[in-house]
């Protein structure tokens, strides 16, 4: 058997437990597990440890892939990425203000957490306008042909 046949009925088998999982929640209902612990340990943990697997394969297969990839490909174009995304990062954290905010929560944001979301914004505006650059870089050389 080849790997993806074992993948797709391994996906399978998750897919069906995972069904009967949900079937017991909704069936259960929501008012009796909120005011039930035993209900929500015995409803719910079962979901959460499936939840937990998944997402323990998805990283572990994901990162086998990129090292993978890694290997095989070529590497030095690869650290030049992560490099200049880097650069993008310290250039976003640098260009933010932070300013100790006061929450909707009456929590108080310091002023480092404030200017890292402040970096997350400039870091998003500035991958997207490298995006659409590329984008439209890419369509007048297409018209150029």
């Amino acid at each position: 058997m080849t790997l993806h046949k074992v993948l797709k009925y391994l996906a399978l088998v998750i897919g069906v437990i995972g069904l009967v999982l949900l079937a017991r929640v909704v069936i259960t209902g929501d008012d009796a597990i909120a005011n039930s612990a035993d209900l929500q340990s015995s409803v719910l943990v079962p979901l959460m440890y499936l939840s937990y697997f998944v997402i323990f394969a998805i990283l572990i297969l994901v990162g086998v892939s990129v090292i993978k990839d890694l290997i095989n490909g070529n590497i030095k174009k690869t650290l030049m990425s992560i490099g200049v995304f880097a650069v993008i990062v310290l250039a976003g954290y640098l260009l933010a203000n932070g300013v100790e905010t006061e929450m909707n929560s009456g929590e108080m944001l310091s002023a480092n957490g404030s200017q890292w979301v402040g970096a997350g914004l400039i870091i998003f505006y500035i991958l997207a306008a490298i995006a659409i650059g590329a984008m439209v870089f890419s369509g007048v050389k297409k018209l150029a042909k």
